[in-house]
C-alpha cells in the first residue's frame, strides 16, 4: 500500500514538474515569438530609435555614428544601404506624400519646394528595399547641379509615367516607392528647428491610373 502511494506521489510530481517546464517553454516561445514580431514591424517600417521625421520626411542622424540603435542597425544591414557619416551630411527617406499616404507607383506626383543648405544634394526614386528601378529613360533621380529652377532658387519634379517638360523623373514601377534625398556637407542639424517641414520639399499626388 505504501509502496502505491509513493508511486502515486512520484507521478503526480513529475506531472507538476512537467507542466511546469511547459509553461517555462510557452512563456519563452511567446516572447520569441513578440520579439521577432516587433524587430519585424521595426525593420518593415524603418523604425529606430534615433528616427527624426519633418513632415512626409524621416532621418536617421545616428546612423552613421557610433550610436546607432540596434534596430537600425539592423535594418540597414537587410537594405545593404551605406549610411552618410555625421560629417558628410544627412539622408532622409519619404514612404508617404505630404498628406500621409502611401507612395504609389501607379500615381503621378510632384515634389516641390526648397532643400537646406548644402554643398550637393541628391533626390532617387528607389524600392521599398532601397534599390534602383528601372526605367527605359535610365533616370532614377535628380540632383542639385543639374536640377532647373525657378527664380526663387526652388525647383519642381514631376514623377509620372509620361514625359514631361523640365524636371522629369519616370515611373514604371507599378507597386509602393520611397523617395530618397541625401543633403551632402549641410549644416542641417537633427539639434534644432531645422527639421521644421517648411524647410525640406513637399510630396503632392496627382492623377492614379
Amino acid at each position: 500500500m505504501d509502496a502505491l502511494v509513493e508511486k502515486h506521489f512520484s507521478e503526480n510530481r513529475l506531472r507538476e514538474r512537467v507542466a511546469l517546464i511547459g509553461k517555462f517553454l510557452l512563456a519563452g516561445l511567446v516572447g520569441l515569438l513578440i520579439g521577432l514580431g516587433v524587430t519585424f514591424a521595426a525593420l518593415r517600417n524603418g523604425v529606430g530609435f534615433g528616427a527624426v521625421k519633418a513632415g512626409p520626411w524621416t532621418a536617421w542622424p545616428k546612423a552613421g555614428g557610433d550610436a546607432i540603435d540596434p534596430y537600425l542597425r539592423a535594418r540597414l544591414t537587410r537594405s545593404g544601404e551605406i549610411p552618410l557619416g555625421a560629417s558628410e551630411g544627412v539622408g532622409f527617406i519619404a514612404e508617404n506624400d505630404s498628406a500621409g499616404a502611401r507612395l504609389d507607383g501607379a500615381c503621378d506626383y510632384t515634389v516641390s519646394g526648397q532643400t537646406p543648405q548644402a554643398r550637393y544634394w541628391t533626390l532617387t526614386v528607389m524600392t521599398p528595399e532601397g534599390r534602383l528601378i528601372a526605367n527605359p529613360a535610365g533616370r532614377n533621380g535628380f540632383t542639385s547641379s543639374e536640377i532647373l529652377r525657378s527664380a526663387d532658387g526652388g525647383f519642381a519634379i514631376a514623377l509620372s509615367h509620361n514625359a514631361r517638360p523640365g524636371n522629369w523623373l519616370p515611373l514604371t514601377y507599378r507597386k509602393d516607392f520611397i523617395l530618397a534625398l541625401r543633403l551632402y556637407e549641410t549644416e542641417f542639424s537633427a539639434g534644432g528647428l531645422a527639421f521644421d517641414p517648411a524647410n525640406l520639399p513637399v510630396i503632392v499626388k496627382g492623377f492614379c491610373r
